[in-house]
């Protein structure tokens, strides 16, 4: 079990809750509020601690935090190695998402690190520190984390297990850091073996294993770059490990203008744009090799997302015919590998709402578990699909960004968890500080 710092304050701060009603009354808002009942505390005074352990490991990280205000006892909970292995153990599965502040530069995502000088830095917040902003999509509700210890020039690139992968915005070999925003826990991979610029990074993280890769934009030359080859990092708790070891050459034809990579049972996906496509690199056979994409030449704003170990495609399509009207589509690759099946379609008439709010500025779509998020590019707008329940409602735009002025919101799909003792197989590779 990792050591946590004894000093950690609250990181989150005040909640907002949403009780508008839904826009133009297709998608709904839900006003998730509920009077709490009373409990007697005569009872809950006598509760065992074991059993009070076990409730507390329950809560969400918010309502976790909140509770560690009562006493010293609860307070302490988070530096408890046994409280830590209960609450790994017993936790349910949280399906949030995490967002940061980004600002397009020539077709890339450059996102805002307030603390990062130079061409990166928000001018009108400078000297701020960096933040990001969690959903919870069950309660509708925004929270504010700070990334306070987080040293200046790096970008969030990707997140697994409960961990955001930072990369170092400098030109060269890159330097990733992965992050536990909940408890403020920073751990420091090895840098990478090749310069690159603005590669796109795939991060995989299990409760036992850690595995990361790093594909295109190497530098050809100090002003040039080009997608020739990718570079793996491995580590588990069998004491294997390749600290970018394992190197591949990229398919000759690829164009990874996303700068992310989505993970799905053991393998990396990519997508290709000019024209679209998919890239795909299976870890174990360290072997790369094209998809095609469906309906390829109409796909507008397309995103490769994971949900329940599948590989989905979001995409607008704009070809419009009797038989092929304009719509938001979501696809699913099949067991072998080839072949794209149509799952989901928006409903029309939300779809002609949704297209006067996009106004051909695009949209970013992040999928976790059951739920689709879908950011409309340039406004403060946003919609949220259950897929389970086949549910489309409005969302409430985040009250911490100011749309037009911060910028837009770009996030990943992200497990809150106080806890995440496989970075511990890191620290014989942490640089020495003291």
């Amino acid at each position: 079990m990792e050591a946590f710092h004894p000093t950690i304050t609250f990181p989150f701060s005040n909640t907002f809750n949403t009780t508008s009603s839904g826009h133009g009354g297709i998608a709904e808002n839900i006003n998730t509020s509920s009077p709490s009942p009373w409990m007697n505390s005569r009872i809950w005074s006598k509760l065992p601690h074991r059993l009070l352990d076990r409730v507390i490991a329950f809560l969400p990280p918010p309502a976790f935090f909140r509770a560690r205000c009562v006493c010293k006892r609860w307070y302490a909970l988070l530096f408890s190695n046994a409280f830590l292995e209960l609450y790994l153990q017993v936790s349910p599965r949280r399906h949030w998402f995490l967002f940061f502040k980004h600002k397009r530069l020539k077709s890339s995502y450059i996102y805002r690190n307030n603390n990062i000088g130079g061409s990166h830095v928000d001018n009108n917040r400078a000297g701020t520190d960096c933040e990001g902003y969690l959903f919870d999509p069950y309660e509708l509700a925004w929270y504010r984390l700070s990334f306070a210890l987080l040293p200046s020039g790096f970008s969030p690139a990707s997140s697994s297990g409960g961990l955001i992968c930072w990369v170092s915005d400098e030109a060269g070999p890159k330097t990733l850091i992965l992050c536990n925003p909940i408890v403020g826990s920073l751990t420091q991979l090895p840098p990478t073996l090749r310069s690159r610029f603005f590669p796109s990074i795939g991060l995989s993280v299990s409760p036992s294993s850690i595995d990361v890769t790093v594909a295109g934009d190497d530098l050809i030359s100090p002003y040039a770059v080009k997608n020739l080859t990718a570079e793996s990092f491995h580590i588990d708790g069998g004491g294997f490990f390749s600290l970018w070891g394992t190197n591949s050459s990229l398919p000759k034809v690829c164009n990874f203008e996303s700068g992310q990579m989505v993970h799905v049972q053991g393998k990396f996906y990519c997508m290709n744009y000019s024209p679209f496509s998919v890239s795909a690199y299976d870890v174990a056979a360290n072997n790369w090799w094209e998809i095609k994409a469906p309906m390829k030449r109409h796909l507008r704003s397309p995103t490769l997302v994971e949900s329940k170990g599948k590989l989905l495609l979001v995409s607008a399509v704009d070809k419009s015919s009797l038989n092929v009207p304009k719509s938001l589509r979501l696809w699913g690759l099949q067991a072998c590998g080839t072949t794209w099946i149509e799952m989901e379609r928006m409903p029309q008439q939300l779809y002609v709402q949704f297209t006067e709010l996009e106004n051909g500025n695009g949209f970013h779509c992040v999928v976790h578990g059951e739920f689709l998020t879908i950011m409309i590019l340039g406004s403060d707008k946003a919609l949220l699909f259950d897929m389970c329940r086949k549910r489309w409602q409005w969302i409430p735009p985040c009250p911490y960004v100011h749309a037009g002025i911060d910028g837009d919101l770009h996030g990943f799909a992200y497990e809150p968890q106080l806890a995440t003792p496989v970075t511990g197989l890191l620290d014989p590779f942490q640089p020495f500080t003291g």
